[in-house]
């Protein structure tokens, strides 16, 4: 297998990262705060690193990006030297397990396997990695690999998963009608639940309007996450410029005056600078 040479520099460059990393966890003179970290205190900082990585991405900010992805390259390198601590593991093993699972799923670059199109290249992976883990999808393989992205990933993400990989085992509306008539169906159960005034009913339903939704956002190509996100984004600009239109603290407004400061603010932004 040819393998294209790593620049000199890209491998010096991470040996001095390693060895810094290796020095601040070295218990003859190495930093407090990183020897007492565990693989368990860290998580927040991994989710922390990884959102604003794609925070930097959006923004298409080059020195972001590069900082972004050095504190999540630093996550990747501590984590891995903390297991060698505990003997566990080691940012060699890591490397070279994914180094290794790319070729395993790649066989159209390392090896003879002819491909026509991206779809195929995808039914391979899934195909292959179900090789690796001993299984080709037996009945109830598919719900373990549910399970784990309702445990691992962040609930809107893990709801897009779930919902393609159901509608990839034939759990699917016929139309895209059928969903939006489960949608009419799910806002009304809601508007039922709330007039119950059952707490733990509510929150079931409106689970079930924001899964409906997520199907909606498949069904039509959009991403249901990114979404929200974006709006996020607009909500937090809009009220920001209201906030610097109000000639007095948001709070000592009336809704009517609130209403027209937003209203002004969304043409305002809508306008092409």
């Amino acid at each position: 297998m040819n393998l294209p040479p790593v620049s000199p520099p890209v491998l010096a460059a991470l040996e001095q990262l390693v060895a810094v990393v290796a020095r601040l966890r070295s218990p003859d003179g190495g930093c407090p705060w990183d020897l007492e970290q565990t693989p368990q205190s860290l998580i927040p900082y991994v989710l922390e690193e990884a959102y604003e990585v794609a925070d930097a991405l959006r923004r298409d900010d080059r020195g972001s990006i590069i900082e972004e992805l050095g504190d999540l390259l630093l996550q990747v390198v501590l984590q891995s030297q903390v297991a060698q601590d505990q003997g566990q593991f080691s940012l060699e093993e890591v490397a070279q397990g994914i180094a290794d699972k790319l070729v395993r799923r790649h066989p159209h670059v390392f090896g003879t396997v002819t491909v026509a199109d991206t779809d195929e290249v995808r039914r391979n992976w899934e195909a292959i990695k179900a090789a690796e883990k001993g299984s080709s999808l037996p009945r109830g393989a598919l719900i373990p690999k549910l399970q784990r992205y309702g445990q691992t990933l962040p609930p809107l993400t893990a709801a897009t998963k779930i919902s393609r990989k159901a509608a990839a085992a034939g759990f699917e509306w016929e139309t895209v009608d059928g969903v939006w008539d489960k949608f009419a169906e799910e806002i009304e159960e809601f508007r039922e639940a709330i007039a119950q005034g059952d707490t733990a009913h509510q929150q079931a339903e409106l689970g079930d309007i924001l899964f409906t939704l997520v199907q909606l956002a498949r069904w039509h190509g959009l991403d249901a996450a990114e979404a929200l996100h974006d709006t996020n984004q607009r909500f937090v600009q809009r009220l920001a410029r209201v906030e610097a239109l109000s000639e007095k603290p948001l709070d000592q407004q009336t809704p009517d005056v609130l209403d027209r400061l937003w209203a002004q603010a969304k043409l305002e932004l809508q306008r092409p600078s």
